[in-house]
């Protein structure tokens, strides 16, 4: 068996603070496209369960500061998205009138986005590509997140989000959502 050494201790600094976690640095649309990627092997996915309550999911979502969470069942497999625009858009309204049931009666698996209809960027790809590549993904797909798959599609090991790479980028968020072509993006940082 290898023998190893113990480390030198110190004493904590009077008045010493918890390291707050870095914010995403500043890129540009030539920067490689990993620069703005939420990697799960970094960073815990927010998750939830298809029985949850809606407003179960939505605190999720405001306790961890994201706008998706994957939807799991009890082994662990993705069975589906639910975003923010699902929970405060028309998503449940039009549940409700289908159904017959109130709010508090409505679960993500009823508004969710299955996995069936979930599409990725594999990794393999991501390699090769800049921010601006991501950008033009996001804006021909008209969607707000996009994952990034290995392993053949049967592990989810990324995900881009248009609200994180609007701030990575400095321009603003709804200049970002509401461009109507890759040029305004362009243009919006040149400001």
């Amino acid at each position: 068996m290898r023998e190893y050494s113990p480390l030198a201790l110190t004493l904590l600094a009077p008045a010493a603070r918890v390291a707050e976690p870095m914010a995403p640095g500043r890129v540009t649309l030539d920067d490689p496209a990993f620069s703005v990627m939420t990697d799960l092997r970094e960073v815990s996915a927010a998750t939830t369960r298809p029985e949850e309550s809606i407003d179960a999911a939505h605190a999720q979502m405001i306790r961890r500061a994201v706008r998706l969470l994957f939807v799991l069942d009890p082994g662990g497999s993705v069975t589906g998205v639910i975003t923010a625009t699902d929970l405060l858009g028309e998503k449940p309204v039009r549940f409700m009138q289908d159904r017959g049931v109130s709010h508090a009666e409505i679960l993500v698996e009823d508004i969710m986005t299955p996995a069936s209809m979930l599409e990725a960027l594999p990794l393999v790809d991501i390699a090769q590509m800049r921010v601006g590549h991501i950008v033009a993904t996001l804006k021909k797909v008209g969607r707000k997140h996009l994952m990034v798959a290995e392993d053949g599609g049967r592990r989810v090991r990324g995900l881009f989000s248009a609200s994180q790479i609007a701030r990575q980028l400095g321009v603003e968020l709804q200049t970002f959502e509401v461009a109507k072509s890759f040029a305004e993006v362009e243009a919006a940082l040149v400001r």
